[in-house]
Protein backbone atom coordinates (compact mmCIF):
# COMPACT_ATOMS: atom_id res chain seq x y z
CA UNK A 1 0.00 0.00 0.00
CA UNK A 2 1.34 3.41 -0.99
CA UNK A 3 2.21 5.84 1.76
CA UNK A 4 0.02 8.93 2.10
CA UNK A 5 2.77 11.02 3.66
CA UNK A 6 6.11 11.95 2.18
CA UNK A 7 9.56 10.74 3.21
CA UNK A 8 12.46 13.17 2.80
CA UNK A 9 16.08 12.22 3.45
CA UNK A 10 18.39 14.93 4.76
CA UNK A 11 22.09 14.64 5.55
CA UNK A 12 24.00 16.47 8.27
CA UNK A 13 27.76 16.74 8.21
CA UNK A 14 28.18 16.70 11.97
CA UNK A 15 31.09 18.64 13.42
CA UNK A 16 30.54 16.94 16.77
CA UNK A 17 30.63 13.37 15.41
CA UNK A 18 32.95 14.14 12.50
CA UNK A 19 30.76 12.04 10.23
CA UNK A 20 27.72 12.41 8.01
CA UNK A 21 24.41 11.34 9.54
CA UNK A 22 21.18 10.75 7.66
CA UNK A 23 17.78 11.95 8.85
CA UNK A 24 14.64 10.29 7.48
CA UNK A 25 11.83 12.82 7.83
CA UNK A 26 8.22 11.67 7.38
CA UNK A 27 5.70 14.42 6.71
CA UNK A 28 1.95 13.77 7.06
CA UNK A 29 -0.15 13.85 3.90
CA UNK A 30 -1.70 17.26 4.54
CA UNK A 31 1.49 18.95 5.69
CA UNK A 32 1.32 22.72 5.25
CA UNK A 33 3.56 25.55 6.37
CA UNK A 34 0.38 27.31 7.51
CA UNK A 35 0.21 25.00 10.54
CA UNK A 36 2.46 24.18 13.48
CA UNK A 37 3.79 20.66 14.02
CA UNK A 38 5.18 18.44 16.73
CA UNK A 39 8.51 16.81 15.88
CA UNK A 40 9.09 13.25 17.11
CA UNK A 41 12.78 12.32 16.91
CA UNK A 42 13.37 8.58 16.94
CA UNK A 43 16.69 6.88 17.69
CA UNK A 44 16.84 3.45 16.00
CA UNK A 45 15.00 5.31 13.26
CA UNK A 46 14.99 2.60 10.58
CA UNK A 47 13.64 0.12 13.12
CA UNK A 48 10.80 2.46 14.05
CA UNK A 49 9.84 2.98 10.42
CA UNK A 50 10.20 -0.69 9.43
CA UNK A 51 9.34 -2.81 12.47
CA UNK A 52 7.49 -0.15 14.44
CA UNK A 53 5.41 0.83 11.36
CA UNK A 54 5.46 4.47 12.42
CA UNK A 55 4.73 5.82 8.92
CA UNK A 56 1.69 3.53 8.60
CA UNK A 57 0.39 4.58 12.00
CA UNK A 58 1.08 8.23 11.21
CA UNK A 59 -1.04 7.98 8.05
CA UNK A 60 -3.90 6.28 9.85
CA UNK A 61 -3.92 8.37 13.01
CA UNK A 62 -3.68 11.67 11.14
CA UNK A 63 -6.58 10.54 8.92
CA UNK A 64 -8.67 9.70 11.97
CA UNK A 65 -7.72 12.94 13.76
CA UNK A 66 -6.28 10.88 16.61
CA UNK A 67 -2.86 12.49 16.26
CA UNK A 68 -2.01 16.16 16.52
CA UNK A 69 0.05 17.36 13.53
CA UNK A 70 3.36 15.51 13.86
CA UNK A 71 6.45 15.01 11.73
CA UNK A 72 8.47 11.87 12.50
CA UNK A 73 12.25 11.92 12.17
CA UNK A 74 14.32 8.74 12.23
CA UNK A 75 18.07 8.60 12.92
CA UNK A 76 19.76 5.22 12.64
CA UNK A 77 23.06 3.65 13.67
CA UNK A 78 25.78 1.94 11.61
CA UNK A 79 25.95 -1.28 13.63
CA UNK A 80 25.60 -2.59 17.19
CA UNK A 81 28.98 -1.24 18.24
CA UNK A 82 28.21 2.22 16.86
CA UNK A 83 24.83 2.18 18.58
CA UNK A 84 26.40 1.49 21.96
CA UNK A 85 29.08 4.17 21.48
CA UNK A 86 26.42 6.80 20.86
CA UNK A 87 23.45 5.75 23.03
CA UNK A 88 25.02 4.25 26.16
CA UNK A 89 25.83 6.78 28.94
CA UNK A 90 29.35 5.31 29.11
CA UNK A 91 29.82 5.25 25.35
CA UNK A 92 32.83 7.16 24.03
CA UNK A 93 30.65 9.12 21.58
CA UNK A 94 27.72 9.66 23.94
CA UNK A 95 28.39 13.35 24.63
CA UNK A 96 29.21 14.06 20.98
CA UNK A 97 26.01 12.35 19.86
CA UNK A 98 23.97 14.26 22.43
CA UNK A 99 25.43 17.54 21.11
CA UNK A 100 24.67 16.39 17.57
CA UNK A 101 20.99 15.91 18.46
CA UNK A 102 20.60 19.10 20.47
CA UNK A 103 22.83 21.51 18.55
CA UNK A 104 22.63 20.23 14.98
CA UNK A 105 19.49 18.15 14.47
CA UNK A 106 17.05 20.37 16.39
CA UNK A 107 18.11 23.67 14.74
CA UNK A 108 17.92 22.07 11.29
CA UNK A 109 14.44 20.68 11.94
CA UNK A 110 13.28 24.01 13.34
CA UNK A 111 14.30 25.59 10.05
CA UNK A 112 12.54 22.96 7.95
CA UNK A 113 9.36 22.45 9.93
CA UNK A 114 7.02 25.07 11.41
CA UNK A 115 6.83 24.33 15.14
CA UNK A 116 6.05 26.16 18.36
CA UNK A 117 9.80 26.12 19.23
CA UNK A 118 8.92 24.82 22.68
CA UNK A 119 9.94 21.70 24.55
CA UNK A 120 6.42 20.23 24.53
CA UNK A 121 6.42 20.22 20.72
CA UNK A 122 9.54 18.02 20.59
CA UNK A 123 9.39 14.33 21.50
CA UNK A 124 12.25 11.87 21.89
CA UNK A 125 11.33 8.24 21.27
CA UNK A 126 13.41 5.10 21.60
CA UNK A 127 13.42 1.40 22.40
CA UNK A 128 15.85 -0.39 24.70
CA UNK A 129 19.15 1.57 24.80
CA UNK A 130 17.64 4.20 22.49
CA UNK A 131 14.94 4.72 25.12
CA UNK A 132 17.64 5.26 27.73
CA UNK A 133 19.27 7.89 25.54
CA UNK A 134 15.91 9.60 25.01
CA UNK A 135 15.20 9.84 28.74
CA UNK A 136 18.64 11.10 29.75
CA UNK A 137 18.74 13.68 26.97
CA UNK A 138 15.37 15.07 27.99
CA UNK A 139 16.47 15.20 31.63
CA UNK A 140 19.52 17.18 30.57
CA UNK A 141 17.67 19.47 28.13
CA UNK A 142 14.06 19.76 29.39
CA UNK A 143 13.51 23.08 27.65
CA UNK A 144 14.42 21.49 24.31
CA UNK A 145 12.58 18.18 24.70
CA UNK A 146 9.37 18.15 26.71
CA UNK A 147 8.18 14.60 25.98
CA UNK A 148 9.73 11.13 26.07
CA UNK A 149 8.44 7.78 24.82
CA UNK A 150 10.66 4.94 26.02
CA UNK A 151 9.95 1.29 25.38
CA UNK A 152 11.80 -1.28 27.48
CA UNK A 153 14.72 1.05 28.22
CA UNK A 154 18.06 -0.20 29.54
CA UNK A 155 18.25 0.93 33.17
CA UNK A 156 21.21 0.61 35.52
CA UNK A 157 22.39 2.38 38.67
CA UNK A 158 23.92 5.20 36.63
CA UNK A 159 20.57 5.96 35.02
CA UNK A 160 18.71 5.69 38.32
CA UNK A 161 21.18 8.10 39.95
CA UNK A 162 20.73 10.63 37.15
CA UNK A 163 16.96 10.51 37.69
CA UNK A 164 17.34 10.81 41.47
CA UNK A 165 19.66 13.78 41.08
CA UNK A 166 17.35 15.66 38.73
CA UNK A 167 15.48 17.91 41.11
CA UNK A 168 12.80 19.26 38.77
CA UNK A 169 11.01 17.10 36.22
CA UNK A 170 7.84 19.17 36.05
CA UNK A 171 8.57 20.22 32.46
CA UNK A 172 8.52 16.61 31.21
CA UNK A 173 5.82 14.24 30.01
CA UNK A 174 7.10 10.65 30.08
CA UNK A 175 5.55 7.48 28.61
CA UNK A 176 7.28 4.30 29.80
CA UNK A 177 6.58 0.65 28.99
CA UNK A 178 8.24 -2.62 29.94
CA UNK A 179 7.10 -6.18 29.28
CA UNK A 180 6.20 -8.23 32.33
CA UNK A 181 8.20 -11.13 30.84
CA UNK A 182 11.36 -9.04 30.58
CA UNK A 183 12.77 -10.43 33.79
CA UNK A 184 14.25 -12.97 31.36
CA UNK A 185 14.87 -10.65 28.41
CA UNK A 186 16.96 -11.95 25.52
CA UNK A 187 19.24 -9.18 24.31
CA UNK A 188 20.70 -8.64 20.83
CA UNK A 189 24.00 -10.24 21.86
CA UNK A 190 22.19 -13.37 23.05
CA UNK A 191 22.58 -12.61 26.76
CA UNK A 192 19.65 -13.07 29.15
CA UNK A 193 19.04 -10.14 31.50
CA UNK A 194 16.47 -9.00 34.04
CA UNK A 195 15.25 -5.69 32.63
CA UNK A 196 11.95 -5.71 34.51
CA UNK A 197 13.33 -5.16 38.01
CA UNK A 198 15.39 -2.02 37.21
CA UNK A 199 12.51 -0.63 35.13
CA UNK A 200 10.24 -1.02 38.14
CA UNK A 201 12.83 0.86 40.20
CA UNK A 202 12.77 3.61 37.58
CA UNK A 203 9.00 3.69 37.80
CA UNK A 204 9.24 4.25 41.56
CA UNK A 205 11.74 7.09 41.07
CA UNK A 206 9.69 8.82 38.37
CA UNK A 207 6.43 8.38 40.25
CA UNK A 208 7.97 10.24 43.18
CA UNK A 209 8.85 13.16 40.90
CA UNK A 210 6.38 15.86 39.89
CA UNK A 211 6.15 15.05 36.20
CA UNK A 212 3.37 13.79 33.97
CA UNK A 213 4.34 10.13 34.01
CA UNK A 214 2.53 7.20 32.38
CA UNK A 215 3.69 3.63 32.96
CA UNK A 216 2.45 0.36 31.48
CA UNK A 217 3.62 -3.21 31.92
CA UNK A 218 2.83 -5.12 28.74
CA UNK A 219 1.18 -8.46 29.43
CA UNK A 220 3.51 -11.33 28.46
CA UNK A 221 5.65 -8.64 26.86
CA UNK A 222 9.14 -9.59 25.71
CA UNK A 223 12.12 -7.52 24.55
CA UNK A 224 11.08 -7.57 20.88
CA UNK A 225 9.52 -5.33 18.27
CA UNK A 226 6.35 -7.44 18.28
CA UNK A 227 5.37 -5.92 21.62
CA UNK A 228 6.72 -2.42 20.95
CA UNK A 229 4.82 -2.26 17.66
CA UNK A 230 1.63 -3.49 19.32
CA UNK A 231 1.85 -0.63 21.83
CA UNK A 232 2.73 2.05 19.27
CA UNK A 233 -0.78 3.41 18.71
CA UNK A 234 -1.38 3.83 22.43
CA UNK A 235 2.02 5.48 22.88
CA UNK A 236 1.49 7.95 20.05
CA UNK A 237 -2.10 8.85 20.83
CA UNK A 238 -1.33 9.22 24.53
CA UNK A 239 1.57 11.60 23.97
CA UNK A 240 0.51 13.31 20.73
CA UNK A 241 -3.28 13.49 20.86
Amino acid sequence: MARKGKMVVKEINSKYLEETKELKIYYPEKFSTLYKYNICIMQDGNDYFQMGRVATFSDRLHDEDDLTNTVFVGIHYKDAQDRRKKYHPDGNQYDAYTHFIVKEVVPLLDEMIPTHHMGKSRILMGDSLAGTFSLLTALRYPNTFGKVIMQSPFIDETVLEKVKNTSDLTALDIYHTIGDAEDQAKLSDGAISDLLTPNRKLKDELTAKRCNYIYHELEDGEHTWKYWQNDMVRALTTMLD
